[in-house]
């Protein structure tokens, strides 16, 4: 479905936007280090229960290595879609991706969600949510490269190539946030702690307007 479509579709349904709450969109190429960043807040941020990191369902086994998801086949994934049971979800490099349809109340009662989204459906999110926070994390394209390339999937070369040929996307707007990560975790790790620290104090308020 093309994201106009979608976009039109969130904004006639029932209750959209939803309020109160912040959705924060973890969005970059593959080596910026969006897990482990996430996993670096969600550490520090275990004794808040105000923001809520959102499980994915993506039709691949876990491999233990990288995020911690749950798995469906395609024709499941495709039923649950039609059902209902995502807020979210898009196709990417051959897999489906899905955010559960719990977040819409997290958010409703004013939490923060932090999910690891596409770049891709940003408008989407910003039809269907009030609040939306995009943090972008980026690298140098020399270590996107070379973390890559540790993976063994494809070689330095292979992995350079492909990243020149990613199509850009335009994030541009209210609350987005572009973090470097080409340095050592801790650092990007803090400035995304900031970021969700700050859309607490604030959905704390808009919950009460």
């Amino acid at each position: 479905m093309m994201v106009s479509a979608l976009i039109e579709r969130e904004l006639t349904r029932v209750g959209a936007p939803v309020r109160n709450g912040v959705f924060v969109a973890v969005v970059g190429p593959s080596g910026a280090g969006k897990d482990t960043l996430i996993a670096y807040v969600r550490e520090r941020l275990t004794d808040d229960d105000h923001v809520e990191f959102a499980r994915r369902v993506i039709t691949r086994n876990s491999d233990g290595a990288t995020e911690d998801h749950d798995t469906l086949a395609d024709a499941a994934f495709v039923d649950a879609e039609a059902s209902g049971a995502f807020a979210l979800s898009w196709e990417a490099h051959g897999l489906r991706y899905g955010i559960p349809a719990s977040v819409d109340d997290a958010i409703s009662v004013g939490h923060v969600v932090v999910a690891n989204t596409s770049r891709g459906v940003i408008p989407v999110l910003r039809a269907r949510y009030a609040h939306v926070a995009v943090v972008e994390i980026t690298a140098a394209p020399e270590i996107l490269a070379t973390r890559l390339a540790a993976r063994g999937r494809e070689s330095r070369g292979e992995v350079l190539a492909r990243l020149a040929r990613t199509a850009p996307h335009d994030l541009s707007g209210p609350g987005h946030v572009l973090i470097d990560n080409s340095g050592t975790p801790e650092i990007a790790g803090e400035k995304f702690l900031a970021v969700l620290r700050r859309s607490v104090a604030y959905s704390d308020v808009s919950g009460l307007v």
